[in-house]
């Protein structure tokens, strides 16, 4: 069974919400990044996004977009970010997912990309700019080799909701506003809507994201769906505190955890 899907498993059996953290792979440098990703995991975090760092990446707010950045002039590569997962692994079997742009895929060679993600102990990829129309570009690769490659949609994507809710698998990621990632101090979404019409087609958990930034607003968006995804909060800290991240980091998401859960 796939990590992903063993993890929601269990959270379901003990009625909790998943928490889902998100940083950049390599900002700032690689050993940060495997300390700090262990962090999150011994405080709570039942999954982690592992961010590819990209040139172009036009899901992304400016916290995140510097990230990347950060961590590209450092000299990170794919290569390098399946090095992490090693010694990640090595210390735990929580789920673990990149999130990065198709073309880095592309270039690197679909198959062997997949093949490594199951190699290393990689469990899915959120692909953000790869519509749902497009998504056997790698698919049968993902499906191949056990990965699972998450959907996303928003409340931009009117009807096609449905249709990608009902073709999803590990966990839908629900996109909390139109725009792009960063923190948000509230949300004009209709969640009630929103989540309604993903209930009534949904055949996986559903997760939300983009913009949650405090214990507050987790708690709160945690009432509509299986699990929380706070990534640029988590950028964020990480940006001020640098090689001394792990410990800030782990208490904040030792904070999500104890309001979600």
């Amino acid at each position: 069974m796939n990590r992903i899907d063993k993890c929601f498993e269990e959270l379901k059996k003990s009625g909790s919400k998943a928490l889902i953290t998100f940083i950049t792979a390599g900002d700032p440098d690689m050993d940060t990044t495997v300390s700090t990703a262990l962090s999150m995991f011994e405080n709570g975090a039942d999954i982690i996004e592992l961010g590819v760092p990209f040139s172009d990446p036009i899901a992304e707010g400016v916290t995140i977009q510097k990230s990347s950045l950060r961590s590209l002039n450092g000299g990170t590569t794919l290569d390098k970010i399946f090095g992490a997962v090693d010694r990640i692994r090595e210390k735990t079997d929580k789920p673990l997912i990149l999130m990065m742009y198709l073309n880095t895929i592309f270039v690197y060679g679909t198959e062997k990309f997949f093949s490594l993600c199951k190699e290393k102990g990689v469990d899915g990829v959120i692909v953000p700019d790869m519509p749902y129309e497009e998504r056997e570009e790698i698919l049968p690769y993902a499906e191949q080799y056990g990965v699972h490659n998450i959907n996303l949609v928003s409340p931009a994507s009117h009807e096609r909701i449905k249709r990608i809710a009902s073709d999803s698998t590990g966990f839908l990621y629900c996109v909390s506003s139109n725009g792009v990632t960063g923190v948000r101090s509230e949300f004009q979404t209709d969640f009630d809507k929103f989540f309604g019409i993903i209930r009534e087609n949904a055949s996986c958990p559903c997760c939300v994201g983009f913009g949650i930034s405090s214990p507050e607003q987790a708690k709160k968006m945690a009432s509509y769906c299986d699990g929380v995804i706070v990534g640029s909060a988590v950028v964020r800290i990480m940006e001020e505190n640098g090689v001394n991240s792990p410990e800030p980091v782990g208490s904040f998401t030792k904070s999500l955890a104890e309001a979600i859960k």
